[in-house]
């Protein structure tokens, strides 16, 4: 009974749901007085490398980030780009970028994201767009990566949009340090 219970609440801790420690509603002052609110979602250190309780399914922006990099690295870029709300656009970069970089090189940027030294900062959330910010220490920068929630499945949002671009400038205050990590 003891051992159940353990596994059940063991296993409720790595749900995309769960994973995340605190939710907050916060405010961003920009330039000329507007104002972006957004939700923060700050996540454990290691939240990147919990390993999901079920198949691996773009449910959460983390999940699909975890996809992604699956396939990146193993230089699948198909079914890379099928996770993007743009897929052809996405793949015609990711095979532009495949090709002025090499395959080698090109899996080595985007295992980055997963690398031990690094850590997932949070997520950002206005509306059904989110955006994951990424400490990578080993290149020295705050990084993003931007995504979109479409009838349940999330999706790389590929699509300009005045929302990714509210989420841009969030971005860009955390990168200059107007936001604490």
């Amino acid at each position: 009974m003891k051992l159940r219970f353990f596994l059940l609440v063991a296993g409720s801790l790595f749900s995309p749901l769960s994973q995340a420690q605190t939710e907050e509603a916060r405010t961003l002052q920009v330039e000329g007085g507007a104002s972006i609110p957004y939700v923060v979602r700050v996540y454990p250190a290691d939240a990147q490398f919990a390993q999901p309780t079920k198949d691996l399914a773009p449910k959460s922006a983390l999940d699909t980030a975890r996809l992604l990099n699956l396939h990146l690295t193993a230089g699948d870029l198909e079914e890379a780009a099928l996770l993007s709300n743009a897929p052809r656009r996405r793949f015609e970069e990711l095979r532009n970028f495949q090709e002025a970089h090499g395959e080698e090189e090109f899996k080595r940027v985007f295992a980055e994201y997963f690398a031990p030294e690094n850590r997932l900062v949070a997520e950002i959330v206005i509306g059904q767009h989110s955006l994951l910010v990424w400490d990578q220490k080993r290149a020295s920068r705050i990084a993003g990566q931007f995504f979109v929630n479409v009838e349940g499945r999330c999706f790389v949002d590929d699509v300009p949009s005045d929302t990714r671009t509210r989420l841009r400038w969030i971005l860009e205050a955390y990168r200059s340090g107007k936001l604490a990590r």
